[in-house]
C-alpha cells in the first residue's frame, strides 16, 4: 500500500531541521542530517536507483526510465530539507482543520491564536477543504517539507508502476536553502540531469522562472563610548549611527511597500551599543541595471558616512547571492510550457508571476542545470500562521506525475 503524501509530510514535520545562517558549515545544523538519513532510507526502501547521500547532507536518487523507445531528456526534481530561522521549527505540532467552514480557525485554545479570512483571504479559497496548520508556536515546515512530501509519494507511484512511460527521473533533496547555501554543494554533474524543477512554490498553480537578483549586505559601524557625563564632542554613538545610516536608504524601497517587480532593501536584522552596532540587508531586484544601482547607493551612503564621521566608521561588506534565473532559463521556456500545459489539463489555474526570493534553482540555473519552480500548495511561510490544504498537496502530487509523463510524450 502506498503512503499518502500527507502521512509522508507529518512524519517530516516531525523532525527539526532549522538551518543556521553564518555557519561556515555545510550542512549549517547537524540536525538536518536525521532527515537526510531517512529519506535516504525511504528512497531505497521503494526501490530508486543510485540512492546515496553525500558528506554535506545532500540526498540523491533516480528512478529508471521506462521508455527506451526514444531518447528523452534526463529530468529532476529538487526540494530542500532545512526550515527558515525565522521562527522555530522545534515540536511542531500541526492541526487538520477538517471540512474548513470558511470563518476564523483557533489555531491555540491556550493562547486564543486565530486565522481568518480577514487577515488571509486567500483561506476563502479552501472553504470544504482539509487545512494543516501550526498550533501557533511554530511555523509549519511546509516550505519545503511539502515539497520533499510530494516528490516522495510521486517517485513510489512512479516506482510501482513501470508501466507509466517515462524517461530518467533523478530526485534531490538539498539542506541549508533558507540560508543561501542550499547549491553551494550540490554535485550537478553527479546529479545527471539535463534540467529539473524545483518544487518550492507556494499556493497550488504557482510557477516560477523568474527571481529577484540578489545580494547580503552586512552595515558595521563603529563610535566610541565615554561616560555621557563628559561626553560632549568626544562620544560617537555607533546605535545613532546605524539609524541615520539607515535613513539615508529610500523609504518606500522596503518590501513592506513593493511587490511584483519591485525591488527594496530590507533590514534583517540590528544589534549593537554605543561602541558597536552591526546592521545586515538584503538588496533584492529582479532587474540587472537597478539590482547593480542599488548596490551602488548603499556603498553612496557609507562613504558619505566616512566623510562626515572618519574613516572606518562604516565597514561595509556586500555579497552577491544569485542571480535572476530568467536569464538561464529564457532558452529552455518549454519546461515552462510543459508544466503550464499540464496544470490546464488537471483543471488547476497556473499562475506565473515572478519570485519575490529565491529558489535552489535560481543558483542551479547558472551552474548548468536550468531549473524553474512549481508549487507545493502552501500559505503563509516562514511563520506561525503557516498553513498547507491536504488537497493541494495531493494535486501537486498528481501534477508532478503528468508533467513526468507529459515530458516523455514531448518531441524531442
Amino acid at each position: 500500500m502506498e503512503t499518502t503524501v500527507l502521512e509522508r509530510f507529518l512524519r517530516y514535520i516531525a523532525v527539526d531541521t532549522m538551518s543556521q545562517p553564518d555557519s561556515e558549515n555545510i550542512p549549517s545544523t547537524e540536525i538536518q542530517r536525521n532527515l537526510a538519513v531517512m529519506l535516504e532510507q525511504e528512497l531505497k526502501d521503494m526501490g530508486a536507483g543510485d540512492v546515496k547521500m553525500d558528506d554535506h547532507a545532500y540526498v540523491y536518487g533516480c528512478i529508471p526510465a521506462t521508455c527506451r523507445d526514444k531518447k528523452i531528456p534526463v529530468l529532476g526534481f529538487i526540494a530542500h530539507m532545512d526550515t527558515a530561522p525565522a521562527c522555530t521549527g522545534r515540536d511542531i505540532k500541526p492541526r487538520i482543520v477538517k471540512n474548513y467552514d470558511g470563518g476564523s480557525i483557533v489555531m491555540n485554545r491556550e493562547t486564543g491564536l486565530t486565522m481568518g479570512p480577514e487577515q488571509y483571504p486567500e483561506l476563502r479559497d479552501y472553504v470544504g477543504q482539509d487545512l494543516i496548520t501550526t498550533d501557533g508556536t511554530t511555523l509549519l515546515g511546509a516550505d519545503d517539507k511539502a515539497g520533499i512530501a510530494e516528490i516522495m509519494a510521486m517517485a513510489e507511484y512512479l516506482l510501482k508502476h513501470p508501466e507509466i512511460p517515462h524517461g530518467t527521473i533523478k530526485i534531490a533533496f538539498t539542506p541549508d536553502e533558507e540560508v543561501g547555501n542550499g547549491a553551494e554543494m550540490f554535485d550537478v554533474e553527479g546529479f545527471g540531469a539535463d534540467v529539473a524543477y524545483t518544487v518550492d512554490g507556494g499556493a497550488l498553480g504557482e510557477l516560477e522562472y523568474e527571481t529577484f537578483n540578489a545580494a547580503s549586505a552586512r552595515v558595521a559601524v563603529n563610535g566610541f563610548s565615554i561616560h555621557p557625563g563628559t561626553a560632549k564632542g568626544k562620544m560617537k554613538n555607533s546605535v545613532l549611527m546605524a539609524m541615520e545610516f539607515h535613513g539615508m536608504l529610500p523609504a518606500l524601497d522596503n518590501p513592506a511597500f513593493t511587490e511584483e517587480y519591485e525591488g527594496f532593501f530590507h533590514l534583517d536584522s540590528i544589534s549593537g551599543d554605543v561602541e558597536r552596532t552591526v546592521m545586515d540587508y538584503i538588496i533584492r531586484d529582479h532587474d540587472m541595471e537597478k539590482f547593480g544601482a542599488k548596490k551602488a547607493y548603499i556603498q553612496k551612503a557609507a562613504d558619505c558616512m566616512n566623510a562626515k564621521y572618519g574613516a572606518g566608521t562604516i565597514e561595509l561588506t556586500m555579497k552577491d547571492s544569485y542571480y535572476n534565473m530568467r536569464e538561464k532559463l529564457k532558452d529552455h521556456m518549454y519546461l515552462i510550457d510543459i508544466a503550464r500545459e499540464t496544470m490546464e489539463e488537471m483543471g488547476i489555474k497556473p499562475v506565473i508571476a515572478p519570485v519575490r526570493g529565491g529558489t535552489d534553482g535560481a543558483r542551479l540555473s547558472y551552474m548548468g542545470l536550468p531549473c524553474p519552480n512549481l508549487c507545493t500548495g502552501g500559505h503563509n511561510f516562514h511563520g506561525r500562521f503557516e498553513y498547507i490544504p491536504v488537497q493541494s498537496m495531493e494535486k501537486t502530487t498528481r501534477l508532478l506525475c503528468e508533467i513526468v509523463k507529459n515530458f516523455a510524450r514531448k518531441t524531442w
